[in-house]
């Protein structure tokens, strides 16, 4: 798996505001990896999620 070109192809949905096909490339990524047994991959994609949901929390959460 090229890891940088996924992560190319997530930003590029994500810019679009495709949130949910770049959480689901990204959820793919992270399968990739447990099935590799690529923990590095997978604690890449973790993290590639978690930037999602803090740019859906800022973008689209309450104020408080």
């Amino acid at each position: 798996m090229d890891i940088e070109a996924t992560i190319d192809e997530i930003q590029s949905h994500i810019e679009r505001g495709n949130y949910h096909a770049g959480i689901n490339i990204a959820i793919s990524g992270m399968n990739e990896g447990r099935r590799t047994n690529n923990q590095a991959c997978v604690d890449t994609f973790l993290d590639v999620i978690n930037g999602i949901v803090r740019r859906m929390t800022e973008e689209f959460g309450s104020d408080g």
